[in-house]
């Protein structure tokens, strides 16, 4: 007995510790050491994401390279062409210029090559190469110069003589294995490129005013495959003249080029002939280049490096000015009441009168500081959004699919959502828990998705195509079985669940300088919810207590659906309709996105055009069900006899299958998308159908899943300035170099961070939608007027 207390106090010691709140503080002492670890990082080594491009970097997979700390975007040909035009649109230059020896005419062909719409051909050896394009104002000269001598320093010193227009803008050089071989190796050669290089360098560094200059370090050789010609050039003598090169440049403006040579490391066997890169390392060496020379000038969201961060915008300003202050003002009232507290041990039972604090007063006391320290939270978490996503003090790095990647936390997540299975008392069809259970695993397969950047994967993107459609479904279903028992369409109704839904939206926005569709996800569901409560509202009301008392109420609701339904097919099969809705001021700026296109929103709204809908029919045609007792849900029994039971859990199975095997042979997204819109509720309808069917299933839950499910919303919003990085691009990396463990870092914090925005949603809408009509009306006009001006001064109005 004594073993049994002392196992329980240990538990309830353990529980008392371990739990959410406790977690949040720790996430909190966390970001603040992340905080304090990046600043050490970048007063040591700089916040220059060139620098890291250049120097640093690892393979996350073979011919896969991500450099340290920042994002790289892959240059095709019409994005490299579109770069040399751009610059040149905007009045800079494309005059580059590649000088050195064998290997910097590989990478200079390479370069070429994808810039260039026709192929260049191999010019004669040890000459120089030209090559100019008038269509994207465009120079790429190679110069024959393989040893660091007089002809080197010649070329530099004309330039320095030269106009600073007639100089190239960016220089790309380096030279070491000609040298090496013209002198065999020897010591003397060494002391040379020495002194010949520390010659040259205050032409290197005067000219950096003005040209970027990059010194390639060398790469290695692999010594058994060189010929009896070049058996001198060792990687001990490459290594010699690479210190050297450091050495000499190391206090001047030149940027060293590292990472070219831990790529050629990391591909030593795409070296062709023991010296010479194959196209793999060259291409990704090509990358390099475009994305240090191109990043700043384009808007490619997945590449980071070179480029700098976004202006802050006036509302910007604005708003960070508002959380300061609630940061402030809380701060002033917790050191407030903690005073209060003191002195209210001397006096407490006289202290109501003295002071004159009645209930009232000390209600609205209260009231005053829930919501000023909840703003002062959510102002704290939005300058942690901001710091993640729109300045370069943390790192990014770019997304990378495999199918071990995105398969292991799959598994691992669906393992400990299992081990946590529990019984539940409710028992009737899609109850809370189920279905609280239901959004928490979508939401967590969803976030692998999303990390891993998985929807390259045409079976996997269409899987998560329909666990969206499951949550519109879920919107469908909830909503209108709300409506439908309460027949409840007030006004405090609307506006709280469109609170619950905007707020963190409305305020990303505002700090993030994002439109409202951007996070496409929202504006998707209040819509629908929004539609959901136009047709239910709509004359005649219906609710089910109007439906036992006229049953042709039940005709009327079918006619509805049927009213709905073509409305939906209407605006899909007329676009010109579409647009005329959506493109309506002031409603325009809800639907399109940063660069004024409603495509984004078409194409979410077709995508899951009938969904709602499908989840609507289906919670009325359950209710049905009820009525005329064909099903049975009141206790843990089956909901069908055992022979019709192992039938529809059959047919569930059998539709779940059958959209596995749609998934895996639809051959294009566009076509799967088509045809998706029509049969997403065949797998949504079978796993309902498997899940509920048998009373032992339906009363078990993943309390594991539940929790998570209860914050999917947060979860899904979040993920896009705290988790991930770039505007979901990219993944947010506090802790470089080590991969896995910054994941588990980063998602502890995420999820914290998430379950305190639903707290403080939850304690803001009580305040912000009173049940009190008068209340709830004053705060709309509040609303509106600090709308208003935002509105009118981005044009919302504007014809």
């Amino acid at each position: 007995m004594a073993d049994s207390r002392g196992s329980s106090s240990t538990q309830n010691e353990l529980t008392y510790y371990l739990n959410v709140e406790n977690a949040k503080i720790l996430a909190f002492v966390m970001v603040v050491g992340f905080l304090m670890y990046h600043s050490v990082i970048h007063l040591k080594y700089g916040n220059d994401s060139c620098k890291w491009l250049l120097s640093d970097g690892r393979f996350p997979g073979y011919g896969v390279w991500q450099p340290y700390g920042c994002m790289m975007h892959k240059y095709t040909k019409e994005d490299a062409r579109m770069c040399m035009h751009y610059i040149s649109y905007w009045g800079g230059r494309n005059h580059i210029t590649f000088m050195g020896d064998s290997r910097i005419r590989q990478l200079y062909y390479e370069f070429v090559n994808l810039l260039s719409t026709t192929e260049i051909p191999t010019s004669k050896k040890h000459s120089d190469v030209h090559l100019s394009d008038d269509k994207i104002s465009a120079r790429v000269d190679f110069l024959w110069h393989p040893m660091v001598n007089t002809s080197m320093y010649n070329v530099y010193k004309s330039w320095m003589m030269s106009e600073p227009q007639a100089r190239p803008n960016l220089i790309v050089t380096g030279s070491a294995t000609w040298s090496i071989k013209v002198n065999n190796g020897s010591v003397e050669a060494l002391d040379n490129f020495r002194a010949n290089l520390s010659t040259i360098v205050k032409y290197l560094d005067k000219m950096s005013e003005s040209t970027r200059i990059l010194w390639t370090l060398q790469d290695p050789v692999i010594e058994e495959q060189l010929g009896p010609n070049r058996s001198m050039i060792t990687n001990e003598q490459i290594d010699s003249y690479n210190k050297v090169a450091l050495d000499v440049l190391s206090d001047t403006k030149v940027k060293i080029w590292s990472s070219s040579r831990l790529v050629a490391q990391g591909m030593k066997k795409d070296i062709v002939d023991g010296i010479h890169l194959s196209k793999a390392p060259l291409q990704l060496d090509v990358q390099m280049l475009l994305n240090m020379y191109c990043n700043n000038d384009m808007n490619h969201n997945d590449g980071t490096c070179c480029r700098t961060h976004e202006l802050a915008t006036t509302l910007q300003i604005i708003t960070a000015a508002f959380f300061f202050v609630c940061i402030v003002s809380a701060i002033a009232l917790i050191l407030y009441r903690r005073r209060q507290r003191r002195n209210a041990v001397k006096n407490r039972a006289e202290n109501g009168q003295r002071n004159g604090k009645t209930t009232a007063t000390m209600e609205q006391s209260e009231m005053y500081y829930e919501i000023i320290t909840s703003l002062a939270k959510l102002g704290i978490i939005m300058a942690y959004s901001y710091i993640c996503d729109r300045s370069n003090f943390f790192m990014k790095e770019n997304k990378y699919y495999t199918h071990v990647n995105f398969l292991l936390p799959f598994a691992y997540v669906m393992i400990l959502g299992f081990f946590f299975t529990e019984s539940t008392d409710q028992t009737t069809l899609l109850h809370r828990d189920q279905t609280d259970e239901w959004k928490g695993w979508m939401q967590l397969v969803i976030l692998i998705y999303h990390l891993t950047g998985a929807s390259k994967v045409l079976p996997v993107y269409m899987h998560i195509r329909v666990l969206v459609s499951s949550y519109l479904f879920l919107t469908g279903y909830g909503h209108f079985t709300y409506f439908w028992k309460h027949g409840e369409y007030s006004l405090f109704r609307y506006c709280q669940v469109m609170f619950r839904l905007n707020l963190l939206v409305v305020v990303l926005c505002f700090v993030m300088n994002r439109p409202y569709q951007f996070y496409y996800f929202v504006p998707l569901v209040s819509f629908w919810f929004l539609v959901i409560y136009v047709t239910m509202a709509i004359w005649p009301h219906l609710s089910e207590k109007s439906a036992e008392d006229h049953t042709r109420h039940y005709f009327y609701m079918v006619i509805k659906f049927i009213i709905l339904g073509t409305v939906i097919s209407l605006l899909y099969m007329s676009e010109v309709f579409f647009e005329h809705l959506f493109l309506l001021r002031p409603l325009k700026p809800l639907f399109v996105t940063s660069d004024d296109s409603i495509h984004e929103w078409r194409f979410r709204w077709q995508l899951d055009r009938y969904s709602v809908l499908f989840g609507m029919v289906f919670a009325f045609g359950y209710q049905m069900l009820l009525k005329y007792r064909i099903i049975n849900d009141t206790d843990k029994e089956n909901l069908l006899s055992g022979s019709l039971n192992a039938a529809f859990t059959g047919l569930g199975v059998i539709g779940v299958l059958s959209y596995v095997v749609f998934s895996c042979l639809c051959r294009n997204k566009q076509e799967c998308n088509e045809v998706h819109s029509y049969i997403a509720f065949v797998p949504i309808v079978s796993y309902i159908l498997i899940r509920n069917t048998y009373g032992w299933l339906r009363t078990k839950y993943s309390s594991f899943f539940a929790w998570f499910g209860r914050i999917s919303l947060e979860l899904f919003i979040s993920q896009y300035h705290i988790w991930l990085a770039a505007d979901t691009h990219g993944v947010l990396v506090l802790i470089p170099s080590y991969p896995v463990l910054n994941i588990i870092i980063t998602s502890f914090i995420f999820i914290c961070i998430s379950h305190e925005i639903a707290k403080i949603t939850a304690v803001l809408s009580k305040y912000a939608v009173p049940d009190e009509w008068k209340a709830l009306l004053r705060n709309i006009i509040l609303c509106i007027a600090v709308l208003l001006p935002i509105c009118i001064t981005h044009g919302v109005f504007d014809l």
